[in-house]
Parts: C-alpha cells; structure tokens; sequence
C-alpha cells in the first residue's frame, strides 16, 4: 500500500464539513470520493473519475454491502404495506387509549412514557443496530406525531439506543466480528476478554443514561431545545425546508378505504422481522461453530457467528411476504396491488440505497488511503499506558467519524490498540472497552454512519438535522468517557 500521509485524512474530511454546511450529503460524499481516487491516482483528473465510478460498481463485488442496499430499498415496501392495510393507524388507536388512561391531570406524562417505550424498544432489540432503529422509528413515528414530538428527537432515541445495547451485549454480528479480530492478535479467550472489556465500556452506558435523562427530565439544550420549541409553538414536526429521507408517500400513504384500522396488521410483520432475524443470525451462523458443548451452547456461538447483512435481507423479505399472507387473507388487497406497492416502496426508497452505496464507497476510499493506519501510527511514539485508553478512545471516535464505520475502525484500531497496550503495560480490558465505545460514539457523530443514516430514515426524519441535534449529546457523553478513561488510565 502506498503511504499517502496526512493526504488520507482528506476525503473523508471534506465529505464531512461539505455535509454539515451545505446539507448536500450526496453530492459532499461523491467529492469526498472522487478526491479520494484523485489522490490514489497520482492527480490524474481521467483516472481519478474513472476510478470512482469504478468504486461504485466494486460497492456491490462485497454480498454484505449488496444485501444492506437491498435490505433499505424493501423497507420501503414494508413501509406502505403497513399503513396501506391500516395497521399504523390501528397502532395509533390502541397507543390513543392507553394514553389516555394515563393523561388525566398530568400534562406530558404520555410524552414521557412514549419516549420511555421507544427507548425501551431499542434496548431490547440488541440483536441488531439496523433492525432496532429501524423499528423504533417505524412503531413509535406515527404516536410521536400524534404527540407533536419533533422527528429528531424520534431520531436521537433511535440512534442512542440501538448501538449503545448491541455493543453491551455481545450476542450479535459485533460480538463476534470482535471476538474474530481479538483472536488473530493472539487473544486465547476472546470471549472473556470481551465480556470483560463490557464493564469498562462507559461510552455506550453514558449515551442509555443520557438518554433517559433528557426524557425524563425534558432539559433538552442546543438544537434539540430549538427543534423541541419549534414544534411546541409551531406544531411543524420538521424544520422548513427540511428533506427527510423518506418521501411523504412513503411516511404519510392513504390506508384502504372502508377497511377496520388493526394493530395486527402492523404488529405481526415487524414482530415477524424480529424473530426472522434471530433465527437467520443462528442459520448463518450455525456451521460456522466447531466446539459447542451442547445445543444452546451451539445456539449462542451461532448466534454470534451469524451474518448480520443477510439476516436484514432474510428478514425483511420474510415480514413482507408474511405482510401479504396477512393481508390476503383478511381480503384487503389483491396480487397485483401488493406487487404496485412493492415496486412503489422501492422506488421511494432508491435516495436511501444511493446514500448507502456512497457511504460504503467513502470507506473502500478510506481503506485505500490508509486513513486509519495513519491517523494512528502517528501517535505510538508518545503513548504513555495512562493516555493510552483515553487516546485509544479518541482515535477510534476519530476514525469511525470519518469512514461512518463501526466495523472498519475496530477493524483497524483493534490490530493497533492490542499491540500497543501490551508494549506499554496497560489495562486490555480497558483499552479494549476504549475502542468499542470510541466506535460508537465515532458513529454517532458522523453523517456519513449507516446506523445513523438508518435512524434518519426510520424516523423520517432530515438527516442532517438529526445530526446536529444529536451531537452535543454525544459530544458531551464522549468529553466525559475521556474523563473517566484518563482517571482509570491513571489508578489501573
């Protein structure tokens, strides 16, 4: 690989501030892009365009990128489906009576609760990043407007729940994408090491209990406390000029007149992705273990083991056609308007595929470049085992905001931070822990993230808004993890 230097910190660079100014995301990732193959290319303009639509059609040489693109378009089946058989509106109907039960003479006591259950939902769902934002904002949207709740705020608890739970339990595609990369650098329990490394992990437990705290308390601050005052006066669920991600037919379509509103209808295939999605991650998984002492013991290693892209992909189009089943059956629609709604939900969604195709082509870049290996080897001459964990962390949030990948930064920051911890004497567990949460929290900041692109979506929400709204609770949750590594750096 050729060494391109502080060069290779461009792209991703420039991708990231032409998003946060100009709210053009597709169009700051395709420059971010084609300077990153400009650079590669030597500076020939010719080659270097070539070379980036090149990059676009290599997107789709990796399954799991191909599956997660279809996986986003066939949301937006799943999405008509739902409302065109009245199941969000039943959904509204139950959630209407049992708000009101509870909001007698205590005004905001349903947002509170609302909010709780949304969070809830996300933290449970740890099995998958993408299938728990995607569910907390397609249940809970349609009651968070009823509740004149700002779409962001529907966002931020998407994006802080799911990641933050699916790092803490490891039982998922991370836990053993992590536990792989623990083992080839020579780690002989990585299960151990892992779980272990959970209690020092305290990025991911602060974003929960931030969380909780702006919900329950309702001090919101910065652009949240705008979105929120903005809603509260104006009734506008989004900023003017706001482009969510999910067109208006997709968020807002008509349900079949003179049927009966029911909850079923909308429950039965979301809770149907769920379970697919289980049982895909232990189908894909299952030959993958050698040494299982017993079936449940094989049941988890599976689980562990399971292809989280083709679990999304399997589990989509599962809910879908048990969504077709359902609706058949009770007469709401025909063959031919199932197929009409399938077709119409991709296309809404085609914005949403292209943006994922350009995020995971911003980090074929970056990975060409070596943007991580640079940004952390030029910080191993001055590591003391006290910085270590807390630089470790800032390094890790550093790279998973500028390639918008959780996977690439421990990736790359594992095969660096283990070695060095070692070198230096330092805490494994807590240098481990430091490289997890720095991922995350990486994520959470970045526009160019997948799970934050998703919680956009999900939520309907204008993505860039739901970035700025997000970032000072992440950046003040991230300022006190370095605080508390640079404490335990020092006492372990």
């Amino acid at each position: 690989m050729n060494d391109f230097g502080i060069l290779s910190i461009l792209p991703p660079l420039l991708a990231i501030i032409l998003a946060l100014k100009t709210r053009q995301v597709y169009i700051s990732l395709v420059v971010g892009i084609w300077l990153g193959w400009l650079i590669i290319s030597d500076w020939n303009i010719l080659q270097g365009s070539i070379a980036t639509l090149e990059g676009f059609v290599d997107v789709f040489k990796s399954p799991g990128n191909t599956k997660t693109i279809m996986f986003s378009a066939l949301v937006g089946a799943l999405l008509l489906f739902i409302q065109y058989s009245g199941g969000v509106q039943g959904f509204i109907l139950r959630m209407d009576k049992l708000l009101h039960k509870v909001e007698q003479n205590r005004k905001g006591k349903s947002r509170v609760m609302v909010e709780l259950l949304a969070m809830a939902t996300g933290l449970l769902l740890f099995i998958e990043t993408s299938i728990s934002s995607l569910t907390v904002g397609t249940l809970y949207r349609p009651v968070f407007d009823k509740l004149k709740i700002p779409r962001e705020k529907l966002a931020y608890i998407a994006d802080s729940s799911s990641a933050p739970s699916s790092i803490l339990i490891p039982f998922n595609a991370w836990g053993a994408f992590i536990m792989g990369l623990l083992l080839t650098q020579g780690i002989e329990a990585p299960f151990k090491t892992m779980v272990s490394a959970m209690v020092f992990n305290f990025y991911p437990m602060l974003a929960i209990v931030m969380v909780f705290f702006i919900i329950v308390t309702r001090k919101d601050f910065g652009p949240m406390a705008r979105a929120e005052k903005r809603t509260r006066e104006t009734g506008k669920l989004l900023n003017d000029g706001a482009r969510p991600l999910v067109s208006d037919e997709v968020t807002s379509y008509e349900m079949k007149e003179g049927i009966k509103p029911r909850a079923i209808n909308m429950i039965v295939p979301l809770a149907v992705m769920i379970i697919m999605m289980l049982v895909s991650l232990a189908y894909t998984g299952w030959t993958l273990v050698e040494d299982a002492s017993s079936f449940m013991n094989h049941l988890g290693k599976a689980l562990g083991h399971g292809s989280g892209s083709s679990a999304v992909l399997y589990s989509v189009t599962t809910s879908i056609l048990t969504a077709m089943l359902l609706y058949r059956v009770q007469g709401i629609m025909k063959i031919r308007k199932m197929i009409e709604l399938i077709l119409k939900g991709i296309s809404e969604l085609m914005p949403l595929a292209l943006l994922m195709m350009l995020a995971f082509s911003i980090s074929h870049v970056c990975n060409s470049l070596g943007t991580g290996e640079y940004v952390a080897g030029i910080t191993e001459s001055w590591l003391s085992p006290a910085l270590l964990p807390a630089v470790i962390f800032i390094l890790s949030s550093f790279i998973a905001f500028s390639t918008g990948t959780s996977w690439g930064t421990f990736a790359i920051m594992i095969s660096i931070a283990i070695p060095m911890a070692e070198l230096h004497g330092a805490n494994l567990f807590l240098v481990v822990a430091a490289t997890m949460g720095g991922g995350v929290f990486g994520d959470h900041c970045s526009p160019i993230s997948d799970t934050t692109i998703i919680s956009s979506m999900a939520s309907a929400s204008d993505h860039i808004d739901h970035v700025r709204t997000q970032l000072p609770y992440a950046l003040v949750t991230g300022v006190a993890t370095v605080v508390i590594y640079l404490i335990m750096g020092f006492v372990t």
